[in-house]
C-alpha cells in the first residue's frame, strides 16, 4: 500500500469505525455508571439508570416498546436467539429461509434441522429477491416460522417486507427479520411493520461492536439461549454491558440525525450514485443485485460489482481485494463473515458466492464480486480516486 495518500474505508457492510461522539458516549459511562446494573447499592442503581435509558432511547427511535427490546452480543446472536428461542416454545415444524441469508442464519437453521425441523430455502430472482409466488405456497402448515435478511449484505437487495410480512400474517406464520444491514440507513417503526422478530447490531452504524439487539413482538414467546440471573426479562442472561448499550444508542440517534437531514433518505445515497456512475464508465465493470438508476430496491450504501479483465474474464474477487488494499482502497469480495469460515463439504468450490449462485451466475462470475460499502466518514472527493484505483489493480491481475 503506498504512503502517499491515507487509506479509503469502503468495508462499512463488514463494520464501521465508532462514532467520535459513541466513543465519548461510553467513556462517560465506564467513568461514572460502571457498576453491575442488577446490584441494589447506589453503584448498580446509577448504572441500571443508564441502561434502561439507552433502552428508552432505542425504543423510541426504532418504534417500539421498551419491553420488546432486548440486548445480545449482536447480530448473529440475537439471529440464533430469535430462531432457536421461538422454536423452543413451539412443536417441531418447518422454518423457510432465503437461498441468500447471512451465515448466521444458516448456522441456526442447520441447529433446528438437526431437531427435528424441516428447512426449506425459498429460491430468489436474479436480484435476489425472494418472490410472493414461490414464498406463499410453502406458508401452509406445518410451517411455523420464516426468516428473511432485509438488506442482503454481499449484493445489496431489499426485500419487499411489506408483501412478505402480509404472506406470513395471513397464514398465522412468524416472521423474522435480519436487519443488520438496515437499521441506521432507513427509519425504523417495528410497530408499524408486519413482523415479529427483527435483529440488528451496533458496529454496522458506527456503534461499538460486542453488542445488539432483538425487538421481539409483545404476545411472542422465546425461550433463553443463554440462563444465569434472569436479565433482559429472563430472556437472556449475563451482565449487561452498560457502556455499550449507550454507545448504541448514541450511534442510532446520529444515523437518525442523518435520515433527518436527508429529508428521510440517507445522504450516503448520492456518494453511492456518483460512485457507480464513474466505476460503471470503466470497461469490464458491471453492477450486481438491483440498479438503484431503474429503481430497484437496493441498500442506499451499497454497491456490489463484478470485475473482468480487458477480454471479458471474470477476476477472482478476493484478489482483486488485495490489490486494492495495495492502492490503499480496503472493500470487500463479500460476506467478511463467510470469508473467514472453514470451507464446509458441500459449499461451492473456487471461491464461487453462493449468493451469488443462487441469484443464477456461473461459477465464474460468482466468483468475481466485488463490494464497495460507504459510511458517513466519506466525502465525495475522497472517491474520486476509486475508478483510476481499480484500473492499476485490474491491470496488476492481468499482468
Amino acid at each position: 500500500m503506498g504512503s502517499a495518500v491515507p487509506p479509503l474505508y469502503l468495508d462499512a457492510c463488514a463494520t464501521s469505525p465508532p462514532a467520535p461522539a459513541v466513543l465519548e458516549a461510553m467513556a462517560e459511562v465506564d467513568r461514572n455508571a460502571w457498576a453491575n446494573p442488577s446490584s441494589l447499592h447506589g453503584f448498580g442503581l446509577a448504572a441500571a439508570d443508564v441502561l434502561e435509558r439507552s433502552r428508552l432511547r432505542l425504543a423510541h427511535l426504532l418504534g417500539c416498546d421498551s419491553e420488546e427490546l432486548l440486548f445480545s452480543s449482536g447480530g448473529s446472536e440475537s439471529i440464533h436467539l430469535a430462531l432457536l428461542g421461538v422454536a423452543a416454545s413451539l412443536p417441531a415444524g418447518r422454518l423457510l429461509i432465503s437461498a441468500v441469508e447471512h451465515p448466521a442464519t444458516v448456522a441456526a437453521a442447520d441447529q433446528l434441522h438437526r431437531r427435528g425441523w424441516e428447512v426449506c430455502q425459498l429460491p430468489v430472482n436474479a436480484l435476489g429477491q425472494v418472490e410472493a409466488a414461490a414464498l406463499e405456497p410453502l406458508l401452509a402448515p406445518p410451517t411455523r416460522l420464516v426468516s428473511v435478511i432485509w438488506g442482503q449484505s454481499e449484493v445489496g437487495t431489499v426485500q419487499d417486507i411489506g408483501t412478505i410480512g402480509a404472506l406470513c400474517r395471513a397464514a398465522g406464520v412468524l416472521l423474522h427479520l435480519d436487519a443488520v444491514q438496515v437499521v441506521g440507513h432507513r427509519a425504523i417503526d417495528f410497530s408499524a411493520l408486519p413482523v415479529d422478530l427483527l435483529s440488528f447490531t451496533a458496529h454496522k452504524l458506527q456503534g461499538p461492536r460486542g453488542i445488539g439487539a432483538l425487538l421481539v413482538r409483545r404476545g411472542v414467546t422465546i425461550q433463553p439461549l443463554i440462563g444465569g440471573g434472569g436479565q433482559e426479562r429472563g430472556r437472556r442472561g449475563g451482565t449487561e454491558p452498560v457502556a455499550l448499550a449507550a454507545g448504541m444508542a448514541r450511534a442510532l440517534e446520529l444515523a437518525q440525525e442523518r435520515l433527518e437531514a436527508g429529508g428521510g433518505c440517507d445522504p450516503l445515497m448520492q456518494l453511492r450514485d456518483d460512485l457507480l456512475a464513474a466505476l460503471l464508465a470503466l470497461d469490464g465493470v458491471h453492477l450486481s443485485g438491483p440498479d438503484p438508476r431503474r429503481g430497484e430496491p437496493r441498500l442506499p450504501h451499497h454497491l456490489s460489482l463484478l470485475i473482468t479483465d480487458r477480454a471479458g474474464k471474470p477476476l477472482e474477487g478476493r484478489r482483486l481485494v488485495r490489490e486494492l488494499w495495495r492502492e490503499g482502497i480496503a472493500c470487500s469480495s463479500g460476506s467478511a463473515c463467510s470469508a473467514i469460515q472453514p470451507t464446509p463439504a458441500h459449499a461451492p468450490a473456487g471461491g464461487a458466492s453462493p449468493v451469488l449462485l443462487a441469484m443464477g451466475l456461473p461459477p465464474d462470475w460468482a466468483a468475481s464480486g466485488l463490494r464497495l460499502s460507504l459510511g458517513p466518514w466519506l466525502k465525495g472527493r475522497e472517491l474520486e480516486r476509486v475508478p483510476a484505483a481499480l484500473e492499476r489493480a485490474r491491470t496488476r491481475m492481468e499482468g
